[in-house]
């Protein structure tokens, strides 16, 4: 037998790796320390970036105080930074110290939260945390759910769920065709939004992405239900299942909010799933003078919410809830000998693994848990409230230029404009110059948010909004101040003066193409 002496481990000497976690926090301090003055992306190309990290295998193992140099060395220089109170792209949540340390003290006990038994108290926390969000949002507080990787996962849980419901289950053995069941499943979600997780999850999960009905919306880009419930009645008559209606809580263009009660009531009316995907706004339902517009959510099956969007929790950590947990369960249950867990009426531990796609799963929770201790609902009140305050602001700074142009009023925290310049106002709505015009200005638009990015100053994207190419901001950072608005408003607008300066002559040749 090998001596236990020459076995070797990955374990640092206790005194040598508390050196190495003092200088991981005060990496870590420093970065919190600059994050208001940091460029939000680096100054560097992707073959650049490429090229900094085309290492070699390393065959011999290297002093760990030398491995953790190259953070400070090539990572963190080659970073974005989501953090930034000007970072403004996608839905990216700013990330918190505490967060940060939370998901370091995950890490060193590396328990797997799949079953009970591989991880009793973060399966434990992570229940108490799905119970918080429930009670915050205004959902029932005796639901199902899981923590999941972000919103693509949640709503694939969740749609899911909805798609084996609608077949009593049955599809997990015998598939989705059968001779009892010819006609195509379809889901329904708004014309305006047409998100992109809800395709991939439609391709995922077996009905295909034309399966997706797009229900027209109103002036403020909310679904209309009275066309939702003609559009279930006509798919059943051609033989469809309609299965899962997708009502939006916080659109990832323009934050609207659909109509949860009327929609609850259609889907009620038609024995259909109805699944409101909050990723980005359902925990505004928080603030009292946005709650009247989250009613009839507590009516909805499944519940979809980005703990790392809009509460800042560090990436990631996404969640879903089911209203009913007995759906969710016979959803996802399954049995393997080498698992050998059976879930009884007594409660014996919940392996939260049975309940969602993942069965390896990181400890999520605690960061989470944490961050709500830390803050409190009160004080996420007051930093979401800021939120959409500075997405007012912006409105107003919009509304009183005459070289930009509103799209939207303002909702929660996203909101969506372009760069018109002054003089092209009248062609715009001139039939003749309609077109070319229309298309200088998205084009325009799309020049100022680039070029905005490359300085480092702000990380501005663009979308479409009414057949436009718009310049969109996520404000969700807590560290975003009116202040970083304005700064970026008059940065839009110097690129869009200088950039529309040097290259007007191309509308002059598009319409004399034209």
């Amino acid at each position: 037998m090998v001596p236990d002496r020459e076995f070797e481990s990955l374990d640092s000497d206790p005194d040598e790796f508390r050196e190495l976690g003092y200088r991981a926090v005060d990496m870590m301090a420093e970065h919190f320390a600059r994050v208001r003055d940091v460029d939000t992306f680096p100054d560097t190309t992707p073959p650049d970036v490429a090229d900094v990290f085309d290492d070699p295998l390393p065959l011999d193992g290297e002093d760990p105080e030398a491995v953790l140099a190259e953070w400070t060395e090539r990572v963190y220089p080659n970073a974005s930074h989501q953090g930034s109170p000007r970072w403004y792209g996608y839905v990216m949540g700013s990330g918190t110290p505490i967060g940060a340390l939370a998901d370091a003290l995950a890490a060193s006990v590396n328990m797997n939260v799949g079953a009970w038994m591989g991880g009793p108290s973060a399966t434990e926390i992570e229940r108490q945390c799905l119970r918080w969000l429930a009670e915050m949002i205004g959902y029932p507080t005796d639901c199902g759910g899981v923590l999941t990787s972000g919103g693509t996962m949640a709503n694939h849980t969740a749609i899911y769920a909805a798609l084996q419901s609608t077949t009593d289950f049955e599809a997990r053995e015998s598939g989705l065709r059968t001779g009892d069941r010819t006609g195509r499943f379809t889901l329904y979600e708004s014309a305006h939004e047409n998100h992109s997780s809800v395709e991939r999850v439609a391709e995922m999960i077996g009905v295909g992405s034309d399966a997706i009905r797009s229900v027209p919306c109103d002036d403020d880009y909310r679904m209309d239900p009275h066309i939702l419930e003609d559009m279930l009645s006509e798919d059943v008559q051609n033989g469809n299942i309609p299965f899962c209606v997708v009502a939006y809580v916080g659109s990832i263009n323009v934050s609207a909010i659909d109509p949860l009660e009327e929609i609850a009531d259609v889907c009620a009316d038609h024995d259909v799933w109805m699944h409101a995907d909050g990723a980005c706004g359902a925990v505004g339902a928080i603030l009292p003078e946005k709650e009247h517009r989250y009613e009839g959510l507590g009516r909805a099956d499944s519940v979809t919410l980005d703990p790392h969007k809009w509460l800042s929790v560090p990436y990631s950590c996404g969640c879903v809830l089911f209203r009913d947990p007995e759906v969710q369960a016979r959803a996802f249950s399954m049995h393997a000998d080498y698992l050998d867990f059976t879930d009884q009426e007594a409660y014996q531990g919940a392996n939260l693994g049975f309940r969602g796609p993942e069965m390896s799963r990181p400890f999520r929770a605690l960061k989470l848990w944490m961050s709500l201790k830390h803050r409190g609902v009160e004080g996420y009140r007051q930093l979401l409230r800021q939120n959409c305050q500075c997405a007012e602001h912006l409105h107003d700074r919009v509304v009183a230029a005459d070289d930009f142009e509103m799209l939207q009023e303002p909702n929660l925290f996203i909101y969506s404009f372009r760069y018109l310049p002054i003089d092209l106002r009248d062609g715009v709505a001139d039939a003749e110059r309609h077109n070319a015009i229309n298309e200088y200005v998205d084009w325009l638009n799309q020049r100022i948010t680039d070029e905005l990015r490359l300085t480092g100053e702000a990380f501005v994207t663009t979308t479409e909004v009414q057949d436009h190419t718009a310049i969109r901001l996520s404000i969700c950072s807590h560290r975003t101040r009116p202040t970083d608005i304005d700064r970026t408003f008059e940065a839009l607008r110097e690129h869009g003066e200088r950039i529309d300066a040097e290259d007007r002559e191309r509308l002059h040749n598009d319409f004399a193409d034209k």
